[in-house]
């Protein structure tokens, strides 16, 4: 019986261990927890998303507070197309971000980021451009590019001197979305390094439809890009994500013709993971039934997360003057349609609930939007229940070994407090 250990993930002459965690933002997937991937031989993602509100919180940045100074006179008004982002200072966020990172890396594991093309902040080519280039600046060691099909996102950085260095993958959810990818980014002669196959099992933002997800399968999707990606003779490493939450899951897939997985739900409860611990405590205490796949995102994606979210409901005042990271180029979110809606029809009200979007932008920075893996009510069953009630906090090492060393889809509870 094998283990992921009796596997290795290939870059050319380079190996790796091949379990990733996935880049869950806004700063979930913290650093800390990236460089215990990479210390112990795996890879490990941060997230650029809401790069400047995460440099502001590890490194004491003004960014966030100078930009809604600079756009105060807009906060009342509906129309955000004045609020835009100074390229200059979120390339210095992202360089920070991923520069400070890179410096503190140990061991023999790559670190990536993980950039999301929903982030259109009013600017959508030129943020998301400067946040490529800037993380290839700080020496990231790889991008995955997310949420969004990515079309033009390769000739974003075709001039980049380390556009042919640096590890650049894809995340699909469908042969179809790869196939697109790929022809439109024909012409340059560069191929993705890997694809992540999300399935319809994973947390946060979902590549299916709202009302369609439980008809796909991460094992079918899985078989057939692969062997799609032999009969067009592509040697592209693919790697299988969301509802791997066994090492004996994983082993599955890499005798299958996997390279790798992502995985992220386990590490979420970790002392590594940026969530606080009231939340994490959240986490463990779910049940399957406290999961639910809804359209709250302003993105137009479906997301899992907790029902319990403080953020489902919460009509908070959109904050586009200090965040503004959904902003499309006109200036518009989702979220603040739905807002100005439930405003009108209730004036006067001090407090109104908007049930159909959210303000992902802060409520993530809040840690209130409540993101997860389908699988995240067996969390309770991969640590000790404590005398008080609470769950046994585990560390980024204790999950990782697990996944690379375990057999027999047995999880290895962490030593009594």
């Amino acid at each position: 019986m094998k283990c992921v250990d009796d596997f290795r993930l290939k870059f050319g002459q380079r190996e790796v261990v091949p379990i990733i965690i996935g880049g869950m933002g806004v700063d979930i997937s913290s650093a800390e927890l990236a460089l215990e991937a990479a210390r112990l031989g795996g890879i490990g993602h941060i997230s650029d998303a809401m790069v400047q509100t995460v440099s502001d919180r590890r490194f004491k940045t003004k960014f966030t507070r100078d930009k809604l100074q600079q756009y105060k006179y807009n906060v009342a008004n509906s129309d955000k197309s004045d609020v835009q982002f100074n390229l200059a200072q979120l390339a210095e966020a992202t360089r920070l971000h991923v520069g400070s990172t890179m410096e503190a890396k140990r061991g023999d594991g790559m670190i990536f980021i993980n950039c999301m093309e929903k982030l259109t902040m009013n600017a959508a080519r030129d943020t998301l451009r400067v946040r490529l280039a800037s993380a290839l600046d700080a020496g990231i060691d790889g991008i995955t590019l997310s949420a969004g099909l990515h079309l033009g996102s390769f000739a974003l950085i075709e001039d980049h001197p380390r556009f042919r260095d640096a590890k650049l993958g894809i995340i699909v959810s469908s042969l179809r979305a790869l196939q697109l990818f790929l022809r439109k980014n024909a012409r340059l002669n560069r191929a993705p390094d890997y694809i992540v196959v999300e399935g319809p099992l994973a947390g946060g933002h979902l590549g299916f439809g709202l009302t369609d997800w439980q008809n796909y399968d991460l094992a079918t999707i899985v078989a057939e890009i692969i062997a799609w990606l032999q009969k067009e003779q592509l040697d592209i490493p693919v790697i299988p994500a969301g509802g791997i939450f066994t090492g004996s899951d994983a082993v599955g897939f890499l005798e299958n013709g996997a390279a790798a997985v992502q995985v992220a739900t386990r590490f979420t409860v970790t002392d590594e993971c940026g969530l606080p611990e009231k939340v994490r405590q959240e986490y463990f205490r779910a049940s399957e039934a406290d999961v639910e796949v809804n359209g709250v995102s302003p993105t137009g994606y479906p997301m899992r997360m907790l029902k319990s979210s403080p953020a489902i409901g919460d009509g908070i005042r959109p904050n586009c003057e200090a965040y503004g990271y959904l902003l499309d180029g006109a200036g518009s979110c989702a979220y603040i349609t739905s807002y100005n809606r439930e405003v009108a029809a209730h004036p006067g009200a001090r407090q109104i609930k908007v049930m159909d979007k959210t303000c992902l932008c802060t409520q993530m920075h809040n840690f209130d939007c409540w993101t997860c893996g389908h699988y995240v009510y067996r969390l309770k069953d991969t640590t000790n229940r404590l005398a008080d009630g609470s769950y046994q906090a585990l560390s980024a090492e204790h999950v990782f070994k697990d996944y690379q060393f375990s057999k027999d889809n047995k999880i290895a509870l962490p030593a009594q407090p």
